[in-house]
């Protein structure tokens, strides 16, 4: 599958979610900005996809990010979708433009929402939801020292 093919429409999602169900693939949810791609990130997507059998990615619009995190995004939605969609491990990338992606979470009924460890369950949007339908909410442990932020941080201070 073409890495372009995984970035999915909403109206397209419900067929997919079907299809993995029925292959008995349990369909693990998480999201992100994803600005600047960093074995952080790779890492914890990777972690997140063993969970069950088949990873849809959340991505913020830039217009999402920008509301969260002022003078980003750094690349464009599309640009990063598609790097997300490169990856082996993700099987579905789907926008969202909402400042939260409570709507996507209900539309994708996850049998496993995750984040990173940096939340507490309690704290993640939609775990109320996902436990109320019987999946598991869970978090996986982040590798230490990598973020976008620190990584814009680093590029600021080198001499021009």
């Amino acid at each position: 599958m073409w890495s372009k093919d995984k970035i999915v429409a909403r109206n397209d999602l419900a067929s997919l979610l079907a299809r993995w169900r029925a292959e008995g693939r349990p369909v693990v949810f998480t999201n992100g900005c994803f600005d600047l791609l960093h074995l952080g990130h790779v890492d914890y997507l990777e972690k997140a996809r063993h969970l069950g059998g088949a990873l849809v990615v959340g991505l913020n619009t830039d217009a999402s990010v920008s509301c969260l995190k002022p003078g980003r995004p750094l690349q464009d939605e599309m640009s990063r979708a598609r790097i997300l969609a490169s990856l082996l491990f993700v099987d579905a990338v789907v926008l969202f433009d909402e400042p939260t992606p409570l709507a996507l979470i209900e539309l994708v009924e996850p049998d496993i929402l995750v984040k990173g460890d940096d939340y507490a369950i309690s704290g993640i949007v939609g775990h109320e939801l996902v436990l109320n339908n019987g999946g598991q909410v869970l978090t996986v442990p982040l590798v230490a020292g990598y973020s976008t932020t620190r990584i814009v941080e680093r590029i600021r201070q080198l001499p021009s």
